[in-house]
């Protein structure tokens, strides 16, 4: 499991890059640009030339990209549909670029339009932005269920990456903060197994490439999107720890998105309370097994 958490990119890749070392990670996840504004940014060839030769000696094995959250595959207005194609378009082509492991997007909202239609509309952007692209995964994140966002369910993550073609470089980023939100009971490692069977079943583990480690301020089924750091939240340490000893995410980067511990970006303690509660997690199962 390749253990990090989202860093900022201010002055550029290598500096993130540079982060992530100084917390411990092993992976990191970045914006591309700036989440909340459509102006799309590129990183210096220099800046990229670099980054690529830190990323091949190591400690950092990952590097994930989160595409900026305007973006809405499922809206019919056209302005607001072009902007998001070209963005989503403009991530990948940046994944490309410097090797990640993939984009990561929310899969929209209906905006109150009719909820098939809306799926439509979102799979028909995914097929093309991966058509503009070349070889970056598009990863859809589970979503916590609030409003009219997709993408709560399995059963609608399965649905999506079917109206997308089914194209072999879709997958899904699960985020375990959003997994309890949307009523997926993950606190113990025995109920987690359940819920990734049913995953196994609609979507498919193969397709699991990315994860989000946040707990949850907000309690089972609540629909409500809130962080908290790694155990002190509704999934607790012992929920954390099932989420970073299971078996079936080994060797997929495991990213924390904050606030951590210090009410800020995710920050070296953060990394290390994960370490701890993998650490504990494992000595649980190894007792149970």
């Amino acid at each position: 499991m390749l253990i990090g958490a989202h860093v900022s990119t201010a002055g550029g890749l290598v500096e993130a890059h540079r982060r992530g070392v100084e917390r411990g990670c092993d992976a990191i996840q970045v914006f591309n640009q700036s989440p909340r504004m459509w102006r799309p940014t590129r990183w210096k060839p220099d800046d990229v030339a670099e980054f690529l030769e830190l990323m091949k000696d190591g400690p950092i094995d990952s590097v994930t990209i989160h595409a900026v959250y305007l973006i809405n595959p499922a809206t019919k207005d056209p302005e607001m549909r072009r902007k998001s194609a070209d963005s989503l378009i403009h991530a990948l082509r940046m994944g490309d670029e410097i090797r990640a492991d993939g984009v990561v997007i929310h899969p929209g909202s209906t905006v109150g339009e009719p909820h098939a239609e809306a799926l439509a509309r979102a799979g028909e952007m995914f097929e093309h932005a991966l058509a503009e692209s070349d070889s970056c995964r598009l990863l859809l994140e589970n979503t916590a269920g609030a409003g009219n966002t997709l993408g709560r369910s399995f059963r609608e993550l399965r649905e999506l990456l079917d109206l997308a073609g089914g194209h072999k470089r879709i997958g899904i980023c699960l985020d375990s903060c959003h997994m309890l939100a949307s009523g997926f009971d993950i606190r113990t490692a025995d109920k987690l197994t359940e819920v990734l069977d049913s995953c196994g079943k609609l979507v498919g583990m193969r397709r699991v490439r990315c994860l989000h480690m946040n707990d949850s301020q907000a309690p089972l089924g609540s629909n409500r999107d809130r962080h908290a750091p790694p155990g002190d939240g509704e999934l607790g340490p012992r929920g954390c720890g099932a989420f970073l000893s299971e078996p079936r995410f080994e060797k997929l980067p495991v990213l924390f998105e904050g606030p951590g511990v210090e009410g800020k970006a995710p920050a070296k303690v953060d990394i290390d309370r994960m370490r701890e509660l993998r650490a504990n997690g494992l000595r649980s199962r190894k007792r149970r097994g």
